[in-house]
């Protein structure tokens, strides 16, 4: 889609103001810099405006107006993204779902909850647990991530091993199509043998066929007495020895590691101290119900096994809710702690069984191409999910660090096609990954999606040029 001239500028806003009060349309630098990004930073945002509908039928006008005037729209939720999925390049109007947070009908006998897209996951969280409920899918950006955003990119996060993705708890769906058409998807039935099921095309399609406005979400019982397991494992391999042993007994409802190097930062800043005094080259991070007291005393048993097979060096278990918690912190903050290090971030999955071979290859790539460059691994291996993280060298330009990591990453990327795994586990395909969609997508699923592309946005203007051209 070209960029629209200064005339066509000046007919787009007018219409704009006829769909919502001034209020609800923003023009201001710092408006159009802060919602014209996500957490991207290897692109400039350049928006024409930001709106902030309030209801769908007005997502619907702007959607048609979008139409008629031939201009992009680029959905915004707590652009927390990490693909470039919602950043504004071109002069569209950014749709920003802030101003839809509003948490609807709950259902105590379905054990479901109405939410418009902008609601917060953690504030979704908050309701669910004031029902005496649990809404499981969670991550480090739960208190700034939307949930429409959420489903747009079908994210997964910490307690994947056990509860699975957003797509699992998604029961209905609201969307306004490219056409500008209204659809309800599936109006939270648990069965619907109906023919195809639309909710699911939407869920993880980056805002391309349509805005999400509205999502019936599933809830579950809370987890009772959860407690955490850090290990400092003394090689990669051993890792999922500890993760085998300890599944075959005990229902975790995380698995999760990150290396030396990650913890090195996240205890640097002084604010969680490291879990014990032993060092190892990696760290595993269990999480489980104790149930009972013979759960704490198999995972005790399970644990000194483990040393004595040589597959751990030491470890730790909460006693309570604030030691477990500061225990999360080891993982949880790692992003935060090297986002001053304008890291290079590639999210790469494979099968579980062929995590460590995986590691082991890209390890061997980047160390090679990288040598100069501090590599930092942390993920969600209980569901074979990897993050790579490259920090920039303070003396290096931002430029031509992001142009060797992209030039190396075709490499990973080759180990990744070669194990049939994904260029992008969860944090979507966006601006970021599209030059590498054919890694993980034949040529002919991508012309299937291109004509699913054309069936709900014939004109392209749901966030266009994410994800297919």
């Amino acid at each position: 889609m070209s960029t629209p001239d200064s005339a066509t500028q000046a007919t787009i806003l007018a219409a704009l103001t006829k769909i919502l009060a001034p209020k609800d349309i923003a023009t201001d630098s710092d408006a159009l810099s802060n919602y014209g990004k996500d957490w991207t930073r290897v692109y400039q945002p350049n928006p024409l405006a930001i709106v902030f509908p309030r209801d769908t039928t007005q997502v619907q006008s702007l959607v048609k107006i979008a139409n008629e005037q031939s201009f992009g729209l680029v959905p915004s939720g707590g652009r927390t993204g990490l693909s470039g999925g919602a950043m504004s390049t071109n002069q569209e109007v950014v749709v920003s779902f802030d101003k839809m947070n509003h948490i609807g009908e709950f259902n105590a006998i379905d054990r479901s909850v109405v939410c418009q897209a902008g609601v917060i996951t953690e504030q979704l969280q908050a309701f669910a647990a004031q029902q005496g409920l649990f809404y499981p899918v969670d991550f480090a950006s739960s208190g700034s991530s939307q949930i429409g955003g959420n489903i747009a990119t079908n994210a997964g996060g910490i307690k994947v091993i056990r509860y699975g993705l957003t797509r699992d708890w998604v029961a209905g769906l609201k969307v306004v199509t490219g056409k500008g058409d209204i659809l309800e998807l599936n109006n939270g039935l648990v069965k619907n043998a109906t023919g195809y099921d639309l909710r699911h095309l939407f869920i993880g399609s980056e805002g391309t066929l349509g805005f999400i406005t509205e999502a019936t979400i599933r809830l579950m019982r809370p987890p009772k007495h959860l407690a955490v397991l850090v290990l400092g494992v003394p090689e990669f391999d051993a890792l999922m020895k500890v993760s085998r042993s300890f599944q075959e007994q005990i229902d975790l409802t995380a698995f999760e590691f990150f290396s030396d190097k990650a913890l090195h930062y996240v205890s640097a800043r002084g604010e969680v101290a490291k879990p014990f005094e032993t060092a190892a080259p990696y760290y595993a991070l269990l999480e489980f119900e104790l149930i009972s007291d013979e759960t704490a005393e198999q995972a005790m048993a399970l644990f000194e096994l483990c040393v004595e097979e040589g597959w751990v060096l030491d470890g730790v278990m909460s006693q309570n809710e604030t030691q477990a918690a500061n225990l999360w912190r080891l993982r949880e903050d790692i992003s935060e702690t090297i986002a001053e290090f304008t890291p290079y971030k590639n999210d790469l999955s494979v099968t579980v069984s062929r995590v460590p071979e995986f590691l082991h290859s890209v390890n061997a790539v980047v160390s090679k191409e990288y040598p100069e460059f501090e590599i930092v691994w942390y993920g969600h291996i209980g569901d074979g999910n990897l993050h790579l993280n490259i920090l920039k060298p303070e003396q290096l330009d931002k430029q031509a660090f992001f142009k060797k990591c992209a030039d190396v990453s075709q490499q990973v990327f080759d180990q990744v096609a070669k194990l049939g795994g994904s260029i992008s586990a969860e944090h979507g395909v966006g601006l970021l990954k599209k030059p590498y969609l054919h890694y993980s997508r034949s040529e002919t699923e991508i012309n299937y999606m291109q004509a699913l592309k054309q069936v709900f946005d014939p004109n392209n203007v749901m966030n266009p040029g994410k994800l297919l051209d």
